[in-house]
């Protein structure tokens, strides 16, 4: 990976490149990047954890949401998930279809990586059907909902920092296979427009990530949907959180065997690196391309809305060793104030869907 950093950058007009175009090569490099290696990356064996690798509660949850949506509005069953890792949320979701919806489903994965397709082969029975593509742009344009966790805080972003008034870029170098940080005054128009529509006023000192691509993945997305809804789990911060002063050294991080990095420049290629997404933004984007926001809920807050107490109370067993009794507890951590569920948001928006209320209430 150093070898290639050292020519990406080497071969760059100033001979540094921007943070956006190192998380890019570190993460998605087809034969180097973190994402693509065949390499174990969620769960204890991994760097870092997500919530359907908890329990299989969560996709079996949003299955059965999905299919009374679909029952409300007559949307047809077609499911689209964005980033499907190793597949564990998908076979939970197509397991409580199996059992409790008994109906055809048409389930469509987005993944880029071959190791991660690999693991979802491997987990998900061939019975199901499952499609899965390497872009949107290969999909016809459906009715249905698009659903991604923990997508768009792993997409490439740029940094920048305030200093003595002026805005700059924050850039990466290497100098004897050292990575290093060098600042450049602010030229990107793009960035500029982004802190203008955001209305995202830096303080001294400092430092932003700025995701560019955002626009570009919400736009894909309106393109290939054209009724129904688009879930978006993930954590992040609306304008007023990025402005708290605790906020000062934005976001992006590194996680390497269960440890948080801060330092994003250290082990490339072998460590998760992700940002805190702007809430604001992604709505604001979405409303620009029909994608109407309808609520922005904590994961536990949306797991109640869901219908997920209703999973205790069917299904109780005294023995603290059963599997039932497992599956309690797990559905207890999801919506424990201080679980997992308090660090992530699902933003909710829906296209073309007159009087929308997804939620029995």
């Amino acid at each position: 990976m150093i070898t290639y950093l050292k020519s990406l950058i080497s071969n760059s007009p100033t001979n540094i490149i921007s943070y956006a175009q190192y998380i890019e090569a570190v993460l998605y490099h087809p034969e180097y990047g973190y994402y693509m290696k065949n390499k174990q990356k969620i769960g204890s064996q991994g760097d870092f954890i997500t919530t359907s690798n908890i329990s299989d509660i969560y996709g079996r949850i949003v299955a059965k949401w999905f299919a009374s949506i679909c029952k409300k509005y007559n949307l047809e069953p077609n499911f689209c998930e964005i980033g499907a890792g190793n597949g564990r949320f998908a076979h939970a979701f197509l397991q409580e279809w199996e059992h409790s919806i008994k109906a055809p489903i048409n389930y469509i994965i987005l993944e880029s990586s071959p190791y991660h397709q690999k693991l979802q082969n491997e987990l998900i029975p061939p019975h199901h059907n499952v499609i899965q593509v390497n872009n949107l742009d290969e999909l016809e344009p459906f009715k249905g909902m698009v659903f991604s966790n923990e997508l768009f805080d792993a997409l490439p972003v740029h940094v920048i920092e305030k200093e003595n008034g002026q805005l700059y870029e924050v850039m990466v170098g290497i100098k004897n296979e050292t990575l290093y940080e060098e600042k450049v005054l602010l030229s990107n128009p793009a960035i500029h427009f982004f802190l203008e529509e955001s209305m995202l006023e830096l303080k001294d000192k400092q430092r932003i990530e700025v995701p560019l691509l955002m626009e570009g993945m919400v736009q894909d997305i309106s393109k290939v949907l054209t009724k129904g809804l688009v879930v978006t789990a993930d954590y992040g911060y609306t304008k007023e959180d990025w402005m708290h002063p605790s906020r000062m050294k934005g976001s992006l991080r590194g996680y390497y065997q269960h440890q948080m990095i801060d330092d994003v420049l250290k082990y490339p290629g072998e460590m998760d690196i992700t940002t805190h997404i702007h809430f604001d933004w992604l709505i604001q984007k979405g409303e620009q391309v029909k994608l109407v926001f309808y609520s922005k809920l904590r994961q536990d807050e949306f797991l109640l809305k869901a219908g997920i107490l209703k999973e205790l109370e069917n299904h109780y067993d005294p023995n603290p060793f059963s599997e039932v009794a497992k599956r309690n507890r797990a559905i207890r951590s999801l919506i424990m104030p201080s679980g997992i569920s308090s660090f992530f948001h699902l933003i909710i928006q829906q296209k073309g869907i007159v009087e929308f209320n997804p939620f029995d209430e």
